[in-house]
């Protein structure tokens, strides 16, 4: 018996084009009742009706997406819901831009999940590199910029003048920590940084 065809769409704030990816699984013959949507921004990835989408398809349904990255926001993502879908749940993935990535059994059985497979390993491999250049490129970048004197973070809290003072007064325990950092006009944290710093100094 054949399997059910689903279909699954998701739109980000920044990225509306659920006309789009319904109209092409319109055109690949999916039912719109059949069709689940989300919108889920990138730092909220909630996602209901693929949750709901996942409580309905059983083994040997088909799920169909127009890209790749509909599956998750990361590729490590991508790859862990593939494996659980094709693998665990037996359930079959057409992904429209990419043709290669088509595990249904009439497109070539255990050859066509190989290529399917290796092709996503591939697309992996290539988002792992492209990660790796970023990594390099930020580290390279903040290191020229040090060389050239270029600091990082927030900038020191200069010592008020009433430090020295309030300081032999906390050592001499007239003030205690939190009084005088209160003095200074700092946290009890950067006032202890400053004690730290000039106990060593000496």
């Amino acid at each position: 018996m054949e399997g059910t065809i689903y279909g699954y769409a998701r739109v980000s704030s920044r990225d509306q084009n659920l006309a789009r990816q319904l109209d092409a699984l319109a055109s690949f013959g999916v039912r719109p009742e059949r069709i689940f949507t989300d919108k889920a921004s990138g730092k909220d990835f909630c996602r209901p009706s693929y949750q709901r989408l996942m409580r309905r398809v059983r083994k040997g349904d088909t799920l169909v997406i127009k890209s790749i990255d509909r599956l998750g926001r990361s590729y490590e993502d991508v790859i862990e819901e593939w494996r659980r879908l094709t693998k665990e749940r037996r359930v079959h993935i057409v992904v429209l831009d990419m043709p290669l990535l088509d595990t249904r059994d009439d497109r070539g059985g255990l050859t066509g999940e190989f290529i399917a497979d290796l092709m996503l390993q591939l697309l992996s491999y290539v988002a792992q590199l492209e990660r790796d250049h970023i990594r390099q490129r930020q580290a390279e970048g903040i290191a020229a910029a040090q060389a050239r004197g270029v600091r990082f973070g927030r900038p020191p809290i200069e010592r008020p003048e009433v430090f020295e003072r309030t300081l032999e007064r906390y050592e001499l325990g007239e003030l205690s920590c939190t009084r005088a950092a209160h003095v200074c006009g700092v946290s009890r944290s950067t006032f202890m940084r400053w004690v730290v710093r000039e106990r060593d100094a000496r």
